[in-house]
């Protein structure tokens, strides 16, 4: 009896491959044949579930965007089982700013699977720049962190952590420093220090207590 082959999930395992070519040797070498290699399957096969290059590449930016919110989302869920950070009421000792730090750091490269799908987006931003059909997609992970900033920090004003600050600035700000991090790591590996990184974000947010009187 001939093996079914799960579709959704052969699409995944072949956007993993151009996640693991785009990363390591950039987008414009994750070719048809580059990565049906890299799957460990053939040129056709990768052809049957994709009808040309362009969608290929717009599936896998795409699934990169939907793997980096599902794994915020799973952490603002665990730190917040009973609803959102924003009407949720701080537990007994809590430090301020203490949860936003363990959302946030999700969006830094602190580990091997981070620092890839930042190479990743950094590889297909570049590519969008000649590639207008990605340039949507490449944008959304820069829109996605502005705004998840912006709810955490609005979320800490409700929760009494922060008072009387300018939400809209200080998430442009957080988001730029979060950015910067992320694309130090990658243009530099002596960057690329995850204590050094968490060390940055938790005096930041610690500053905004301080200066907010929280």
């Amino acid at each position: 009896m001939p093996k079914v082959v799960d579709p959704i999930e052969r699409r995944k395992a072949v956007a993993d491959a151009v996640f693991r070519v785009a990363a390591r040797d950039g987008v414009e070498n994750a070719s048809l044949r580059r990565v049906a290699e890299e799957a460990g399957l053939a040129v056709g096969s990768v052809r049957h579930y994709f009808t040309d290059h362009a969608e290929l590449l717009s599936f896998t930016l795409s699934e990169l965007n939907t793997r980096v919110t599902a794994r915020i989302q799973d952490q603002l869920a665990t730190l917040f089982p009973d609803g959102d950070p924003g009407t949720t009421p701080p537990p007994p000792g809590h430090v301020p700013g203490s949860h936003a730090e363990r959302i946030l750091v999700e969006l830094l490269p602190l580990d091997e699977a981070r620092f890839e799908e930042a190479a990743v987006w950094l590889a297909f931003t570049t590519t969008a720049r000649s590639r207008p059909e990605l340039a949507p997609l490449a944008a959304q992970p820069l829109a996605g962190v502005r705004s998840l900033v912006h709810r955490v920090l609005s979320a800490m004003v409700t929760a009494g952590s922060l008072q009387a600050v300018d939400v809209d600035l200080e998430a442009d700000r957080l988001a730029a420093i979060l950015d910067g991090l992320t694309l130090a790591a990658l243009a530099d590996p002596s960057r690329r220090d995850p204590v050094a990184m968490r060390a940055i974000l938790h005096r930041h947010l610690a500053s905004l207590c301080e200066n907010a009187g929280g």
